[in-house]
């Protein structure tokens, strides 16, 4: 039994300005899925068997508040130049300066054109391999406990495990990784970004949102309906969604 992660879920008041932004700034094709959703998408992805995650941007009629988003995405870097010459293109693109408290620092915290803070990291040779995408980092209270329950969850190993930072990463040695960083504060308003899941080939989905309850995920309610994917929040309320393959 695994599920495995296939997409960043951005939400966003104009969902085709934010994907062809996160296109662009990734370097990847960017497709409409209907009405109020685009996606932006590496070469050959398949989002049934992922290798790595895609990106989609769905619309919603609220906008984002003041609150620092607790889920975002850092995006790999080879070099000072090639980090340098990243932060430019993405301010071109749309991309603003941002302010979470950083101070002085090698990274460089940029927010899309709706105010979603991420991070142009500094070239690091743990991220060489990752593709543009280095990791999507997860604010919480207690790394060790979120690591176990998405260690457990998506069946990835863990990479480091302390007080103050956690990170997994797939034991195929692709795509980025899924980290947790120990930060002050409580989660108060719904992630504006969140993890999609899919079960892997053979694998049941309601037997997989199970496993998922049992782990200690929690069902969720934000109106959704009759729809083919399940809204549950891990541990810490963090959203999250496991769709089905169907």
């Amino acid at each position: 039994m695994a599920l495995l992660p296939v997409q960043v879920n951005i939400k966003a008041l104009d969902d085709s300005t934010v994907g062809r932004f996160w296109a662009e700034a990734l370097g990847w094709r960017v497709t409409s899925q209907g009405a109020g959703a685009t996606a932006a998408l590496p070469d050959g992805f398949d989002w049934r068997e992922p290798v790595g995650v895609c990106v989609d941007v769905i619309a919603v009629p609220e906008a984002r508040t003041a609150t620092k988003n607790r889920v975002h995405i850092d995006l790999a870097t080879t070099s000072a130049d090639h980090q340098a010459e990243l932060v430019a293109r993405l301010k071109a693109l749309g991309a603003s300066p941002a302010d979470v408290g950083q101070g002085d620092v090698p990274w460089t915290v940029l927010a899309d054109p709706e105010g979603n803070e991420f991070c142009v990291l500094e070239p690091r040779e743990i991220y060489r391999d990752t593709g543009p995408i280095a990791a999507v980092v997860v604010d919480c209270a207690d790394p060790r406990a979120m690591a176990r329950f998405w260690g457990e969850a998506i069946g990835w190993p863990p990479h480091e495990v302390t007080d103050e930072h956690a990170a997994l990463r797939s034991a195929r040695g692709v795509g980025p990784y899924l980290e947790f960083l120990r930060t002050p504060g409580v989660k108060t308003v719904p992630d504006r970004v969140h993890l999609d899941l899919v079960p892997d080939a053979g694998d049941d989905k309601a037997a997989e949102v199970a496993r998922l309850r049992a782990l200690g995920a929690t069902d969720l309610d934000v109106g959704q309906g009759d729809v083919p994917w399940t809204c549950l929040t891990d541990p810490e309320g963090h959203e999250f969604c496991v769709l089905s393959r169907t």
